[in-house]
């Protein structure tokens, strides 16, 4: 509740408006509205959001849940990294293999190569 009522100071203050001006947008004392800021008083949902409107600021904003949104990007933005770096390594670990694979095709066509010419400078003995 003080992060929350912490928070509401602080968006009054960078707004530029005294706690008398947000009392009488919510229609309360001077009084009841210190008692918000200082955390003495739970919020509804529907005070939250006339605070939330007085301030300018999206309900969501107040109550923390556009860091849990933040968090959540920076998850799926990690998680996207991770893929391609998989994804990089599959195509590091495939480029690999054809390279070998070419390099073992050229090793077996040079040796065949080489048995063919000792086969033609051989003479043959027919039987």
């Amino acid at each position: 509740m003080e992060n929350l009522a912490e928070k509401i100071r602080l968006l009054r203050l960078q707004k530029g408006y005294s706690q008398e001006n947000m009392a009488d947008v919510l229609g309360i004392s001077t009084t009841a509205y210190g008692d918000i800021e200082r955390g003495k008083t739970e919020l509804t949902l529907s005070r939250l959001e006339q605070i939330a409107v007085g301030l300018q600021t999206p309900m969501g904003e107040l109550m923390g849940i556009t860091d849990v949104y933040a968090v959540f990007e920076q998850e799926k933005q990690q998680l996207e990294l991770e893929k391609l770096q998989i994804e990089n390594d599959k195509l590091r670990l495939e480029n690999q293999y054809l390279r070998e694979k070419l390099v073992g095709k050229v090793l077996l066509e040079a040796i065949q190569q080489q048995a063919q010419n000792r086969e033609k400078e051989r003479p043959r003995i027919g039987f």
